[in-house]
């Protein structure tokens, strides 16, 4: 089924507040509201009320001397978060192609969300008959696997605040919490984590967290693999793979 067919219930609001930010972001200079109106042919009064409930929301910015409405910077900060993370996916999406082929696994790249979450942003499969798929889209929580070991590695937590983010966790296979903690103190020595069985049975991951300017975790790329695939000295050559290329990405994200 079509996701972009129009619903049997529009609501009416939501559709004439998007069209004035349509409106306005074609509009080469401020507008005022007597002109919005009669453009898009609303009310009057609904005109106003729409603009200062987009005025409130930081997404029309109102001019008070002239009387007039112009697109504000929340809209743009909306667009520039969709923007980063497709871009960053552009940019990334190079190096999981190599990674998958190199090791035969996986490659994945995650994104920090709000909640303490990651979203699967970009992946690429390896050519082996048998291999671990993931679908682009899917959330996680921040601290899991080896892509969690990583972030904590970088994210400055005490162990105190580490083991409550630990609690809330569920893994197929759990560590104790004090081996979990001495892996994220490994991966800040190695600059990358693993988790072996531990998330789920069977399954290997290796990651290393992608940083921002401030040195703080914005992203991991991880790869996944069956754990059968792996043995120590191949399990070090990935995490040396995606340390190296962590770092590289690193730097063009914080412009360092």
């Amino acid at each position: 089924m079509a996701t972009n067919s129009a619903p049997e219930k529009l609501v009416g609001a939501l559709s004439s507040g998007l069209a004035v930010l349509r409106y306005l972001a074609a509009a080469s200079t401020p507008v005022g509201v007597t002109r919005i109106a009669r453009d898009l042919e609303l009310n009057s009064s609904t005109c106003f009320n729409l603009l200062k409930t987009l005025v409130h929301e930081r997404l029309v910015i109102f001019d008070e001397s002239a009387k007039t409405y112009a697109i504000g910077l929340g809209l743009v900060e909306l667009a520039k978060g969709a923007l980063e993370q497709a871009s960053y996916a552009r940019l990334v999406q190079p190096h999981l192609a190599e990674i998958a082929m190199r090791h035969r696994i996986t490659a994945t790249l995650w994104q920090r969300t709000s909640g303490e979450r990651v979203v699967l942003v970009a992946s690429a499969d390896s050519a082996g008959a048998m291999r671990v798929h993931m679908s682009i889209g899917q959330r996680l929580p921040m601290y899991l696997a080896a892509l969690g070991r990583s972030i904590a590695a970088a994210s400055g937590l005490s162990a105190a605040e580490l083991r409550s983010r630990f609690s809330a966790l569920r893994w197929e296979n759990a560590p104790p919490f004090e081996a979990w903690l001495a892996d994220v103190e490994e991966a800040k020595i190695k600059g990358y984590a693993v988790d072996v069985d531990r998330y789920v049975r069977g399954v290997t991951t290796v990651s290393a967290a992608i940083l921002d300017g401030d040195q703080s975790p914005v992203m991991a790329m991880s790869a996944v693999g069956f754990s059968g695939q792996f043995d120590a000295g191949s399990i070090e050559a990935l995490g040396a793979d995606l340390r190296a290329r962590a770092a590289e990405i690193s730097r063009a994200v914080s412009g360092v």
